[in-house]
């Protein structure tokens, strides 16, 4: 068995082949087929016959070709590396039972929920699938032209039949393969000049998240309401989103708390950092985020304003194209821009927007009506009840009275992210962290946990 990692040259077409048997992989060998008279056909970017918005993002790429071959009377369907499609093709295969017979492989590591994938090789495969027989051929290249080599991959699949219905449901099969992987786990990505996956990332668990009584169930009430009335919202003719505001002093747990809500709905985030985008790239990043995710503002009200650009009649202003170009890359999402994306045109369907900040009262009243700012949340010092309860997380077999006194001696703390911080230091070196239970806090073995923390 071949294994050929991701950068390594392609080692050629596979030789050999065998007659094609149900549910078995065969290899064919020599040139590729050559095919006469063939009529290109565009899908429309794959997606306007679908009628969602999953099927259009499939379709948002213009390389996503079916042929047709009048000739041979064979379909073709044809996906680039520059596209989601491409990356949801390769998770189908791992779906797929014939994948286990493919001696020929590709290690890959950028497939959603899976560490480490083996797909098939650069090279032509044979396959069944819904009784007919397949082939796929997987190209790759290296661009050698520019400051920096290129690698170029692109995915042919080839079937008998002329009619494009079959590769239309052959397409929702695809769809469909992403669509069970993104419900499956959540994940983060970050843009830079498009999506990246953090492969890093680890969910927060909303059982471990700790906030006030009451709060974290509103919160959860609120988004499952949301999700479960689209229907609502597309008779009433209002834009299917919901934005959440999370604002209070740093080490609050506001970034825990979206990262937990999303794992609970099973959606996955998409963080943007506003001072690096501009008006334009943030338009242009908005548009790929996909249904059924959150879209993170971090700090929103660090967001640098849009600048005045210079009054170019002003000769002491005026400055060479290359540094007014610098200054205009420089200047960051203007407020405008960003309201453009959150209600506007382009914003997209079915999506939570979730921003934080540490300072509300910094936040352009625009930016706080209802429509852009749906919920608010103020997350502020920690209560005694929230650094008991994860006291008795990290203890779970002390008495209750000892949290409280824990609690009580180190009223000091004022954050759950200090407070949590300094658990693990006692936990690690109980020495190290002076506290004298039932000493300086007073209470006793009599009282109760409630009791003790009117106290």
């Amino acid at each position: 068995m071949d294994v050929l990692v991701r950068r390594q040259q392609p080692s050629g077409t596979t030789t050999g082949s065998c007659r094609l048997e149900s549910s078995k992989i065969a290899y064919v060998g020599g040139a590729q087929t050559h095919f006469r008279r063939a009529e290109s056909v565009r899908l429309g970017r794959l997606g306007a016959y679908g009628g969602r918005r999953d099927r259009c993002l499939l379709a948002r790429s213009a390389s996503s070709s079916l042929e047709l071959d009048r000739q041979s009377k064979h379909a073709h369907l044809t996906i680039k590396d520059d596209d989601d499609a491409f990356i949801w093709a390769k998770e189908w295969f791992l779906d797929q039972k014939f994948l286990k017979r493919v001696r020929n492989l590709d290690l890959d590591t950028t497939l959603r929920g899976e560490n480490v994938a083996l797909v098939p090789a650069p090279g032509h495969h044979w396959f069944w699938h819904c009784g007919r027989p397949f082939e796929v051929f997987f190209y790759r290249s290296q661009e050698t032209k520019g400051w920096s080599p290129k690698q170029i991959e692109v995915l042919t699949f080839r079937t008998i039949g002329r009619q494009q219905d079959f590769m239309k449901s052959f397409v929702d099969e695809i769809v469909d393969s992403h669509q069970k992987r993104v419900r499956e786990r959540s994940h983060l990505y970050t843009y830079n000049e498009h999506w990246i996956r953090s492969f890093g990332y680890n969910p927060r668990w909303i059982g471990s998240v700790i906030l006030p009584a009451g709060e974290k169930e509103r919160l959860i009430a609120d988004v499952a309401n949301f999700k479960a009335s689209r229907e609502r919202y597309q008779k009433l003719g209002v834009p299917y989103h919901r934005g959440y505001l999370l604002y209070g002093p740093p080490g609050t747990g506001k970034t825990s708390l979206v990262s937990a809500l999303a794992d609970r709905f099973g959606m996955s985030v998409y963080a943007m950092n506003l001072t690096a985008l501009m008006d334009r790239s943030l338009v242009i990043a908005m548009n790929t985020v996909p249904q059924n995710s959150v879209v993170l503002f971090e700090d929103i009200d660090c967001m640098k304003p849009g600048k005045a650009r210079s009054n170019k009649n002003d000769a002491a202003q005026e400055r060479n194209p290359a540094e007014e170009k610098k200054e205009n890359d420089s200047l960051g999402v203007t407020l405008s821009g960003l309201l453009n994306v959150l209600d506007g045109f382009h914003a997209p369907d079915g999506v939570l927007f979730v921003m934080t900040s540490n300072h509300i009262e910094a936040l352009d009243p625009a930016l706080l009506r209802p429509g852009r700012i749906d919920y608010r949340l103020f997350l502020g010092p920690a209560t005694d009840e929230q650094k008991i309860e994860l006291y008795r997380r990290f203890f779970p077999g002390q008495p209750e009275v000892e949290a409280a006194a824990f609690v009580q001696f180190h009223a000091a703390v004022q954050t759950m992210a200090e407070f949590q911080g300094l658990l693990l230091k006692h936990e690690a070196a109980p020495e190290e962290i002076p506290f004298e239970p039932n000493v300086k806090s007073g209470i006793t073995e009599s009282e109760t946990l409630e009791e003790a923390v009117i106290r």
